[in-house]
């Protein structure tokens, strides 16, 4: 049987740099049933300069005139907050992870995390990625705006700074909030497993509703990540392309459901099915009065249920030699 998936509810920025709420999505996530709930954790001078243009979907979700930086820096929580929000998923009984974008974010959040998941946008940071395979912890990445080529660089840095593939869960992922259905490349999970034989693959979630996210545990992901919210009206950068909390939980229990689908592989009947055999399936049945030592033909055969008697797939055995008793017709052979 497959493990089942690895269920990261991406709370991100979803907090809008509001403690409380950050506390409040950790409750969701629990409640849901998830395996992980993820923020995100950078020092914004640390990050982006002060003139950086915000991308036009980041625009048109915060309704903001700002810059990268000042909208980072209204959204950014201190890392005493997030020592705080690990000790209440602790409290909980629910991993907590976020994700660094710069080292020495990366640094602090070395204490408060078993994997380290690193975001699409940077995956080609040559020195942050040798930063974080020199932590020696597992390491999921994601790979939106990504060539193929582009992931294979990131995964050769980070094996030469340590890490083994087996260590690496590699996420297919388009950077775009909500993601058109038509953009989404489902198949690109699969083209990476073929690419990069070693490592487990997924996929980072960022469509609208839950299919997609269903469709990749049935194509192989071992790691779903989605973003969730509190509240898909309020305003910020990653609302409108999250799952409200009935969502996520709809999510996780059709996850659930296809990882006890998925089975092992093995074309086996299973434990009812051997039982409904009996029933369903056919035997070899005498159409006519058969007596003892009579040589049987095919016209002396008939196959009706039950499947308790002699299979018709050993017709061509059974036509051709004599009769061992007398049949009555309608007799199981």
């Amino acid at each position: 049987m497959r493990s089942k998936t690895f269920i990261i509810a991406e709370a991100g920025v979803n907090h809008n740099g509001d403690f409380v709420l950050a506390k409040q999505l950790i409750d969701v996530a629990v409640a849901a049933g998830v395996d992980a709930v993820k923020f995100q954790t950078w020092k914004t001078e640390l990050l982006v300069t002060e003139d950086a243009d915000m991308a036009e979907y980041q625009k048109e979700n915060t309704l903001v005139e700002e810059s990268q930086f000042q909208m980072l820096k209204r959204l950014e929580l201190s890392y005493d907050d997030f020592s705080a929000l690990k000790a209440y998923c602790d409290s909980l009984n629910i991993m907590f992870m976020s994700t660094p974008d710069e080292e020495q974010s990366a640094t602090f959040l070395d204490s408060l995390q078993d994997i380290f998941k690193i975001g699409s946008g940077e995956l080609t940071n040559t020195p942050f990625l040798r930063h974080i395979a020199k932590l020696g912890k597992p390491v999921i990445i994601s790979t939106g705006m990504a060539y193929l080529a582009e992931v294979e660089h990131a995964l050769c840095v980070l094996t030469e700074a340590g890490l083994i593939l087996a260590d690496i869960t590699v996420l297919h992922a388009t950077t775009d909030y909500p993601t058109a259905p038509e953009d989404v490349n489902l198949l690109a999970m699969q083209t990476i497993k073929n690419a990069f034989p070693g490592v487990k693959v997924g996929y980072s979630d960022h469509t609208l509703g839950i299919e997609v996210s269903i469709a990749s545990v049935a194509l192989g992901a071992s790691v779903v990540e989605k973003h969730f919210t509190l509240d898909k009206t309020m305003l910020g950068p990653d609302h409108k392309a999250s799952l409200d909390p009935s969502e996520l939980i709809s999510m996780v229990t059709a996850i659930r459901n296809i990882d006890l689908a998925l089975g092992d592989g093995w074309k086996v009947p299973t434990d009812t099915e051997i039982k409904n055999r009996m029933v369903v399936r056919k035997s070899l049945i005498a159409g006519c009065d058969i007596n003892a030592g009579e040589l049987i033909t095919a016209d002396m055969l008939e196959v009706k249920r039950p499947g308790s008697g002699i299979s018709p797939t050993r017709l061509d055995e059974i036509v051709g030699t004599s009769a061992k008793q007398n049949y009555r017709a309608g007799e199981l052979i």
